[in-house]
């Protein structure tokens, strides 16, 4: 079993880090780590074809920026994102906000 220091390894990888294959050998699951500092916007989120997420703001509100509208994710609040979906997400606040995506794949891609 290995640990991984996520807080260091996103701070080092722009503010998000995906730890997945390169790091766990298996492309069953992955997770990313971010952190959107205060009044960041427009990050991607894009699952990508194959694969869908599930995006949790966990101390702080996000908003999502999507062709249908905005919405705020409150913190401890998750959203399910199929492969056909992206939009962008933006700390509103003054704090840095830390929000997990967890995914794996709906079909072999590879």
């Amino acid at each position: 079993m290995r640990s991984f220091n996520l807080e260091k390894l996103a701070a080092e990888f722009g503010g998000e880090y995906v730890l997945g294959m390169k790091d766990l050998q298996t492309h069953a699951c992955y997770m990313i780590y971010g952190i959107l500092q205060p009044g960041e916007r427009d990050r991607l989120v894009r699952p990508g074809e194959g694969h869908e997420e599930i995006l949790c703001a966990v101390d702080g509100a996000l908003t999502i920026h999507a062709d249908s509208g905005e919405m705020t994710l409150e913190r401890c609040h998750a959203v399910h994102i199929t492969e056909d979906r992206s939009f962008h997400i933006s700390n509103p606040s003054d704090l840095p906000v830390l929000y997990i995506m967890a995914g794996g794949h709906v079909r072999s891609h590879h």
